[in-house]
């Protein structure tokens, strides 16, 4: 056991250790993904965290030490954003065909996203702070923890909150938009890509293309119409 330590201490000081376990632990999921028939209720990231969390509990590490080896990961969440550009150039024409629908639905999910989450918890008897950073739990994360910290929030709980909502989106989504009988891809496009940011969207990706494109506009909308209208509706109701 002592040998055993003695090489986790020597492992984890390499920056190299947290990025690996994050590759393997998502390459894992992924796998168990497919072999399911891309089963959305099994979701490859929801996978990699059930399998890291526990690891990192056990051998004591803090968020901080494992960010600073993973942090490659979370590097690459900028390329892989501008990416999106691709598959909504590929269907830039189906765009201009619907960019009055497209506004028309942005602003009314992004409205609604908001809203509903304030006032849900509003009606549970919590206060502004939380509201606040519940609020904008439907945009990414770095635009979300702005504007939850403009309204007076709690920015590392809305970071949590939007992660939930993502992966949250991502695996119900599918499942309710086939309940609700909507099979044009472009809608359920931006149905996940309003609710769930960046995780729902990496889904419809890989569901289709068509999907994946309008999902990747409607993440970029919302997060733009959402730090806008947000701060504004807030002023005037508090």
């Amino acid at each position: 056991m002592s040998a055993a330590g003695d090489i986790w201490v020597y492992l984890s000081a390499s920056p190299l250790l947290h990025l690996t376990l994050t590759l393997i632990a998502y390459q894992i999921g992924d796998r168990i993904y497919r072999r399911f028939g891309m089963n959305p209720l099994l979701n490859p990231v929801v996978i990699a965290i059930v399998i890291l969390v526990p690891l990192l509990v056990v051998t004591d590490t803090d968020y901080d030490s494992y960010f600073d080896g993973a942090q490659f990961v979370h590097f690459l969440l900028g390329p892989a954003t501008v990416a999106l550009a691709i598959p909504l150039f590929n269907q830039i024409d189906r765009v201009r065909r619907s960019a009055l629908a497209i506004l028309a639905a942005i602003l009314a999910g992004s409205l609604a996203a908001a809203g509903s989450a304030a006032a849900i918890v509003w009606l549970f008897g919590a206060d502004t702070v939380l509201m606040a950073s519940i609020a904008p739990k439907s945009v990414t994360t770095p635009i979300a923890m702005g504007i939850a910290e403009k309204l007076g929030g709690l920015p590392s709980l809305t970071a949590v909150l939007v992660i939930l909502t993502g992966v949250l989106g991502a695996m119900l989504g599918p499942p309710l938009l086939n309940l609700m009988r909507i099979r044009d891809w472009r809608a359920r496009g931006l149905a996940i890509g309003v609710a769930s940011h960046g995780i729902g969207t990496a889904r419809a990706l890989q569901v289709n293309e068509v999907a994946g494109a309008f999902s990747g506009l409607a993440m970029g909308l919302n997060a733009l119409a959402t730090a806008i209208l947000l701060p504004l509706i807030w002023r005037w109701v508090f």
